[in-house]
């Protein structure tokens, strides 16, 4: 004998397959390479304004000298903290150097870190890419 299911759980099965759906059709954010930023590699200086490990991606808020606000995107958590920098390395405030590739679109502040320097220590969040000099 088949029964029909109650109101509700129709409505809860429609609801977990629309969530389904959006989330299927959300880009990957969290794993979309390098293809967004520039094969350069560029220097941007500042200080530290905010600092994030959360996954999927560990975060830094860098102010450069001329006041402008960049997003710096860390290699994923285990690669950031294989390079030596954990979230007690750097303060808010400490002067920093990143070495990495910028954003295609320029009018996004957004920068993908191969080095930080912090002082006389450089953390190589991807020294494979490291350019010789």
């Amino acid at each position: 004998m088949i029964r029909a299911l109650p109101l509700r759980y129709w409505l809860f099965g429609a609801a977990a397959l629309a969530i389904v759906a959006v989330w299927a059709m959300m880009p990957a954010q969290a794993h979309h390479g390098w293809s967004w930023a520039e094969a350069e590699q560029s220097r941007l200086s500042g200080k530290v304004e905010k600092i994030s490990m959360a996954p999927p991606h560990p975060v830094l808020h860098v102010k450069a000298a001329d006041g402008v606000l960049w997003q710096i995107d860390l290699g994923n958590p285990t690669q950031t903290e294989r390079s030596g920098f954990t979230g007690t390395t750097a303060k808010v405030g400490d002067d920093i150097s990143i070495l990495g590739n910028r954003s295609l679109d320029k009018d996004k502040m957004h920068m993908k870190a191969v080095r930080i320097t912090l002082g006389d220590k450089n953390y190589d969040m991807y020294p494979e890419r490291l350019k010789a000099n």
